[in-house]
């Protein structure tokens, strides 16, 4: 079979066919790109694909499902066995309950995935942890960060994801490190996400995206340097809160913010550390898995639907 090179290395056939492997649908559901392909149950991407997130609700379930049509149609007689779909918010097995990013509430997982298919549906940061324990950055006492669109956390606990009385830990993102500041998605004022997120930086700079603000402000654009900092300022305050409370050996960002490396990873440890009078800072690193680990832990959902 002809082979081509997808943006992660994966391969898939020129004809649309994968792999003679099993493999499973997943889907990770962004506020930029949705990302889907198909994963094998060892982790391997056989294919690699995205499509940009639409605005408005209605808009957003219409093109999930059918971007989960798409990719569990029959390929050269062959199908997948089951789909993983995970999603931002607050999300239980049969119903994404709520999302700031998208404005929906209690939105059942058949809307979302149509199909003659086992489907999985979880919370796209705590499958992503799930991905960074099964096949990237593990650890026993970690906190999986993503940086996107919003933010939101993988709590790691003795070696186990830690999901809360209702299964809503870990949102970070809505820790409010400004009181009585800026507005935010969820109805809160001065969250974490209303100054840090990918999509704040950006829109408090007023235009482009957060990897144009880091390298403005890497260029000597004080406004951009300006945000940037403030962004990384709440980000050490919100994780100085976290380490004090929970006291992880680790924190690894991930997301489309965690691409600025250095630009960010630097300036966060000092602020970090700077906020811990009388302890040591956590290890601070990128996300070795970086974007691939949203789909892979969608990947490990479809998986789990059918062991």
């Amino acid at each position: 079979m002809g082979e081509a090179a997808d943006d992660h290395g994966c391969t898939v056939g020129h004809d649309g066919t994968v792999a003679r492997l099993d493999y499973v649908v997943a889907v990770d559901v962004g506020g930029t790109t949705f990302k889907g392909g198909f994963v094998a149950r060892d982790g391997t991407i056989l294919h690699f694909e995205r499509r940009a997130t639409p605005r408005g609700a209605d808009q957003v379930i219409a093109a999930i499902s059918a971007f989960v049509a798409d990719l569990a149609r029959p390929r050269a007689g062959r199908r997948p066995l089951a789909v993983g779909l995970a999603v931002p918010g607050l999300v239980t097995p049969t119903h994404a309950v709520y999302s700031a990013a998208f404005g929906w509430r209690d939105v059942p997982v058949s809307s979302f995935a149509d199909v003659d298919l086992p489907v999985a549906l979880g919370h796209d940061v705590r499958s992503a942890g799930e991905a960074e324990l099964a096949f990237g950055t593990g650890g026993d006492d970690v906190l999986f960060l993503p940086i996107g669109t919003g933010i939101a956390g993988a709590v790691v606990l003795s070696g186990s994801l830690y999901g809360g009385a209702g299964g809503f830990a870990g949102q970070i993102g809505h820790i409010p490190v400004r009181p009585d500041g800026l507005a935010c998605g969820c109805g809160q004022r001065g969250c974490l996400s209303a100054y840090a997120s990918g999509g704040a930086i950006a829109a408090r700079y007023g235009s482009g995206t957060s990897a144009d603000v880091v390298r403005l402000a890497a260029e000597g654009d004080e406004r951009a340097a300006e945000v940037w900092s403030s962004a990384v300022d709440t980000l050490a305050l919100a994780l100085a809160t976290y380490t004090l409370v929970l006291d992880p050996a680790r924190i690894v960002i991930g997301g489309g913010v965690s691409l600025a490396g250095d630009a960010l990873l630097v300036p966060l440890r000092e602020r970090l550390a700077g906020r811990l009078a009388f302890r040591r800072a956590p290890e601070v690193v990128a996300s070795s898995l970086g974007v691939r680990a949203g789909l892979l832990g969608a990947g490990l959902l479809g998986w789990r639907s059918i062991s």
